[in-house]
């Protein structure tokens, strides 16, 4: 025990001073304290380790989805060279006049100007 050994100014005396008592307390203490945060951190360590299993699962679906996504921004845009102005791509429901600037009404009647 640490108690027993002689620290300076003890003068070889076997009892413990509650100076002693406390700091023995308090070490007692912060090590089961250390030892929960290693405890927390290794459970987190896991947690995070299994996120990133679940993860790394949909990476082929990901990609499919990407091919996917590549295949049909490329049919869009091979379909809109040859008739759009400054390579823009249309929006729905978006009409040449529109962007010319012609005032244009809404299904409320309101007539707004696009440029």
């Amino acid at each position: 025990m640490a108690w027993l050994q002689q620290t300076p100014g003890s003068g070889g005396r076997a009892s413990p001073t509650v100076f002693e008592q406390q700091r023995e307390e308090l070490v007692r203490e912060i090590a089961v304290g250390m030892e929960q945060v290693l405890q927390n951190i290794n459970r987190l360590n896991r947690n995070l380790e299994s996120v990133i299993a679940v993860g790394n699962e949909f990476g082929s679906v990901e990609a499919l989805w990407s091919q996917f996504e590549n295949f049909m921004g490329r049919t869009e845009d091979q379909g809109e060279e040859a008739g759009n102005d400054n390579g823009k791509r249309k929006v729905s429901g978006e009409s040449d006049a529109s962007k010319s600037g012609v005032k244009r009404e809404n299904d409320e009647g309101d007539s707004t100007v696009m440029q």
